[in-house]
């Protein structure tokens, strides 16, 4: 279990704490409780992360702490956070998730230059899995739109993996030279071969992998490993030559730190995230850390790839967020749902 640097609260005020907040913010033997909301595929991740952390600050402080963990699509995990859900951190998938919760009074201005390389400790990229043998030769975006290729991708309403996939889709056209109008056509055509829309990248993984729906898996450079990984040859990854820069954002959640007292718990968690054992087991798990010494070294793992930034298609994440995915943004405009 985890530890803090401050100082064990009062048994009044822990028995008030208890009373007052989700999940229980002081156990039986005193231990401080966070509560870590994040995005589907980062399951593995944490829990080998908290696992760590927990025991380096007991270690250090001599305070228990313990993790608990809450995982979906990314903007559904931000809407939760808003009706309610006591995160003492937010872990998601893009920034304008996180800036949700800003606009709701929940996180303070600034939040992304709270913490280092703007409160992103890694970043990733959407890329393909493909069958055995990559039976339909999927190598590019183009391939996408082809007539006899099926193509999974989760639902951009609902998940960071899904918003993701679009805006490195739409940006494969205008980072070649095409107009907005003829990215809009292609995302007609992608999504019209898309056969389910799951609610997150790992709903949208078990239908790849255990349904085995579809020809071609758009998902997280890190979500590919784990199912290649554990198909034992029966999938690959192909990486596209150019797709898009993700950067999946943290911070502590200030209205819900202030209530439980967790504020310096929370601010040390995110802190370690940055930390090089951090880094490194980040880059184990399929994700690009920040720090660069650490990125060099599994350079094998995590090949160089064209990368093109949100700018590309949009002043910031905000601006994105309401040109693609509001009411009547562009994948309401390009996507027709089909009948069942």
């Amino acid at each position: 279990m985890k530890r803090t640097w401050t100082t064990v609260l009062p048994l009044l005020a822990v028995f008030a704490a208890v009373a007052l907040v989700f999940l229980g913010n002081v156990d039986s033997d005193k231990s401080i409780q966070l509560l870590n909301v994040s995005y589907d595929p980062t399951r593995e991740l944490f829990q080998d992360l908290n696992q760590q952390f927990v025991s380096k600050y007991e270690r250090e402080t001599g305070q228990k702490v313990t993790i608990k963990q809450s995982h979906g699509g990314s903007s559904r995990q931000a809407i939760a956070v808003v009706d309610g859900l006591q995160a003492d951190v937010v872990s998601l998938a893009l920034p304008s998730d996180i800036d949700l919760l800003r606009k709701h009074g929940l996180i303070g201005d600034g939040w992304s230059d709270r913490l280092p390389h703007h409160s992103q400790p890694y970043t990733s990229m959407i890329v393909f899995v493909v069958r055995k043998g990559n039976p339909k030769g999927i190598k590019d975006w183009p391939d996408l739109v082809r007539t006899d290729v099926s193509v999974i991708t989760p639902n951009p309403k609902t998940s960071g993996n899904g918003k993701l996939s679009l805006l490195a889709a739409w940006g494969s056209i205008i980072y070649r030279g095409g107009t907005e109008e003829q990215a809009k056509d292609y995302l007609r055509r992608l999504y019209q071969n898309v056969p389910i829309l799951g609610t997150g990248a790992r709903d949208s993984t078990m239908t790849f992998t255990q349904d085995k729906i579809g020809d071609v898996h758009l998902t997280w450079e890190n979500e590919a490993r784990f199912e290649t990984e554990d198909s034992q040859g029966d999938l690959e990854i192909v990486y596209p030559p150019v797709t898009m820069r993700a950067e999946p954002s943290v911070a502590w959640v200030d209205s819900n730190v202030e209530q439980k007292k967790t504020a310096d718990y929370a601010k040390a968690y995110l802190q370690f995230l940055f930390s090089r054992p951090a880094q490194e087991t980040m880059a184990r798990y399929g994700y690009r850390p920040v720090d660069p010494e650490v990125l060099q070294e599994y350079a094998r793992r995590l090949p160089a790839v064209q990368l093109f930034p949100i700018t590309l298609m949009a002043r910031d994440w905000d601006d994105a967020q309401q040109k693609f995915f509001a009411d009547n943004g562009v994948f309401d405009l390009i996507y027709t749902p089909r009948a069942k």
